[in-house]
Parts: structure tokens; C-alpha cells; sequence
């Protein structure tokens, strides 16, 4: 671990694996608001309201949603959504390929997809998207521009609370629908269904689409690993798995909290300190994956700790996981022989914390 001093906000880097997989599970470290971390001077905190999603969730309020969406989540709910998941895949692809080639695989597949299954599965509307995307990009970069983050909290709260009220007048067979019902019967409070609601339009999707898209550009970077992939189904699930360890996502870090004074390697956490996770950092570490910087789609074991874990371990992991399979077993079968498309570089957003190409320029 390294120690970084700052007079309004000192902060411990978390770094290695073990450390790391420690810290994301730890009870005494919780997350900050998206939108207002609260170890920041008084006089510099958010005065109005903040972006709360699930994962800042905590206690019995946090307890009672995962409850509740433990079944809609669950691997035989996904399975169940396999044929419908496929067919998104094989609509956007076919229109991707009328646009000719080359084309960027970003903005025709692997920018929508993603948004199109949750929108499907949870009950956002799809056609809504030019609204509430860029307002949830902007609350996802919130460690880089908070004050951005700040003002497009209301315009999100009060977005989710629109779907709210219409699920009331027309309830609807969906995630959101579900969740309505049980805080009308009590079981949930309102503030919670709201919570869902933004965690699913700030990440929700937006870490699968930026995966599904650093995935493919690994493999067109290497294209025997393309091929290989398309020539043996059979290594798909490990491959994802690998993929999952292998690209560096989220290249920032996780920001928690302590609540406590406690002892972590050997050094003294302070009540209040933060406390920086860097998960692919620890999913390199060399203690734990051998070649750690080459990608092995036939990597085992590969304990990679992409969804963390604990209380606050991702919730939609067998969803995402469904939705890079199938992202990519859709286009090796569409374009079995993909490549990067020449003259053409990826584009990147040098600035964000989140490593994936803004476009892919692709031939086939």
C-alpha cells in the first residue's frame, strides 16, 4: 500500500491483490456519494442533494433491495433471457454491416447493445437515451469534474422518479415495474427504487459496454486469439473471464471511506481516511496471475476480483457476463473475419479514469 498525503484528504493507494480483495469487502470501508465524497473539507461539500446509487447504499435499506432483486438478477433469470439477449445482438449487427465497412463498431454495437438489454431488462426507455446519457456519463465522471456531476443529480433523480410515477399508471412486467410493486406493499421504501434506478442508467450498462468494447479491441490487436475464439466456442466462458481480468476498465480507482480505525498491512487506517482500491492493478499482480500483462483466453484459475465482492459485489455480474458472451460470440459469427480496419486508428478519451476506445474503426 502507499500512503498519499493530502492536507484536506489523506488516502491510502491500494494497489495488490490481497490487499485490495481485502478492502473491497471490508464492512468498515464504505463509498462516498457519487457526486459528494464526504471526506472533502465541510465548506467544499455538495449542498444540495447527492447521487446515492447502490453501491453507496449501506444497512438494512441496501440489504432489502439486493433481496429483492436477487431473483431478477439470478443465472436462471438471465438464461431465460438468452433468445432475447441474442436477437439484440443480431439486430444491431445486421444494421452495423448495411452501413458497409469500414464502420465504427463503438457507436453500431458495442455502445448500444449493452444499453439495449438493460433498458429491456429493467424498463428504461431505449428512445429516451439522447437525454439521460449524457447526463449519466457526466455523473460517472465525477472524479474528474464534480461540479458537472452536481448539477445533473436533480435532472437524473427526477428522471428515474418520472418512471416511477408511470409504472404507478401502468404497471409493466419489468425490474422496475417489480420493485414499484413491493415498495407500494412496503417492502421497500421509495429512495431505494430511485437508487436502482440510477445505479442502472450511471453503470448499470456503461462498464459492460466499455468492456465488451476493450475486449474486442484486444482480440482484433491479436488476431490469431480471434481466431482461435472463433474456431473453438468451447473457450468462450474463460475467455470472458480473462477479459474481465485482462483489460484495465476502470484504470482509476475505487473510492472508499474507513468508519473506524483499523490495521491493514501492517499500517494504521484512520476513521476517515480514504482508502484507493485499484482493481486492475490487483488483477495484474504477478503473486497471483502468472504473466500477468499477456492475455491467455485459457487462463486457469483466474480469480480476477472485476465485480469485487462482499456486500456490495456486483449485483448484475451474471448479467454482464451473459452480455459479453453473447456481444461476442454474436460478431464472431456475423464477422468471422473482423479486423482493424486500416488507416484507422481507436480514439480515446485521454482524460477519464475509464480506459475504452470512443471508436473502433473495423472491416471485415
Amino acid at each position: 500500500m502507499a500512503w498519499l498525503q493530502d492536507a484536506d484528504a489523506p488516502s491510502w493507494f491500494v494497489s495488490r491483490y490481497d490487499d485490495a480483495r481485502a478492502v473491497i469487502g471490508d464492512p468498515r470501508l464504505v463509498r462516498p456519494s457519487v457526486n459528494g465524497w464526504s471526506f472533502m473539507p465541510e465548506q467544499d461539500r455538495p449542498d444540495g442533494m447527492e447521487l446515492i446509487t447502490m453501491m453507496e447504499m449501506e444497512g438494512p435499506r441496501h440489504t432489502a433491495l439486493r433481496r429483492a432483486l436477487s431473483g431478477a438478477f439470478s443465472a436462471r433469470s438471465v438464461r431465460r433471457r438468452l433468445p432475447r439477449i441474442r436477437r439484440s445482438a443480431e439486430r444491431l449487427l445486421d444494421a452495423f454491416a448495411d452501413g458497409g465497412a469500414p464502420g465504427d463498431l463503438i457507436a453500431g454495437y458495442t455502445e448500444p447493445f449493452p444499453l439495449l438489454v438493460v433498458c429491456e431488462s429493467v424498463g428504461i426507455p431505449y428512445e429516451d437515451r439522447d437525454y439521460y446519457l449524457p447526463l449519466a456519463d457526466a455523473a460517472l465522471g465525477a472524479l474528474l469534474t464534480v461540479e458537472e456531476a452536481r448539477r445533473v443529480t436533480p435532472l437524473l433523480r427526477d428522471y428515474v422518479r418520472s418512471l416511477i410515477v408511470q409504472r404507478r399508471r401502468a404497471p409493466a412486467d419489468d425490474i422496475l415495474g417489480d420493485l414499484v410493486r413491493r415498495c407500494d406493499r412496503g417492502e421497500l421504501d421509495e429512495e431505494s427504487v430511485l437508487s436502482f434506478g440510477l445505479s442502472m442508467l450511471v453503470a448499470g450498462y456503461r462498464t459492460t459496454t466499455m468492456f465488451l468494447s476493450d475486449a474486442v479491441l484486444a482480440l482484433l490487436a491479436d488476431p490469431d486469439q480471434y481466431v482461435r475464439l472463433r474456431d473453438d466456442r468451447g473457450l468462450l466462458p474463460g475467455a470472458v473471464e480473462e477479459f474481465l481480468r485482462y483489460v484495465p476498465v476502470m484504470n482509476g480507482v475505487v473510492v472508499l471511506q474507513a468508519t473506524e480505525d483499523f490495521e491493514l498491512g501492517g499500517q494504521t487506517i484512520r476513521a476517515g481516511d480514504a482508502v484507493l482500491p485499484a482493481l486492475a492493478s490487483a488483477n495484474r499482480d504477478e503473486t497471483v496471475f502468472a504473466e500477468p500483462e499477456r492475455l491467455d483466453v485459457c487462463r486457469r484459475p483466474n480469480p480476477h476480483i472485476a465485480f469485487g465482492r462482499g456486500p456490495h459485489n456486483c449485483i448484475g455480474a451474471h448479467l454482464a457476463r451473459t452480455e459479453l458472451t453473447v456481444g461476442l460470440e454474436t460478431l464472431l459469427d456475423r464477422f468471422p473475419h473482423l479486423r482493424l480496419a486500416e488507416g484507422h486508428s481507436p480514439t480515446w478519451d485521454d482524460a477519464s479514469p475509464a480506459k475504452s476506445p470512443l471508436t473502433l474503426p473495423v472491416s471485415w
